[in-house]
């Protein structure tokens, strides 16, 4: 399994940004390695500052659980199985924004996005994950 690169992270990033531009929607991005460490991060200007770390949060999380942020809504609601995960679990997210990386079916890393709606977290982080996969 080879690891996710900087080059990688930071074409991640890149690709995120400029998806974010499109939408018109300042945005965090960052991007993780496979032990949810930080590899990569950017701001862009008006970007909200608390999303700096869901942006990092989120993609933790997707590598924690290697899964994207979105599938864990439905189950930490009341009366689920995961229900309370984001207390319990270090700050978990557990909404769209988070998706992770894999490379020939190896989890390599994961991408993070906040600052916008769900669905505007969900499109950039979709378009920083597809520049490098």
């Amino acid at each position: 399994m080879s690891d996710l690169t900087y080059a990688e992270a930071r074409t991640a990033v890149d690709a995120g940004l400029a998806r974010a531009v499109q939408i018109g929607q300042p945005m965090n991005v960052a991007v993780v390695d496979a032990g949810g460490h930080l590899i990569a991060f950017g701001r862009q200007d008006g970007a909200i500052r608390a999303s700096i770390d869901i942006s990092q949060r989120k993609a933790r999380t997707s590598v924690l659980m290697n899964a994207p942020t979105a599938a864990l809504a439905p189950l930490v609601q009341p009366g689920q199985e995961l229900y309370g995960l984001e207390q319990l679990s270090g700050g978990m997210v557990a909404f769209g924004g988070g998706l992770p990386v894999h490379r020939d079916g190896e989890l390599i890393g994961a991408v993070g996005v906040s600052a916008g709606s769900v669905e505007q977290d969900t499109q950039v982080a979709e378009a920083a994950v597809a520049a490098i996969s």
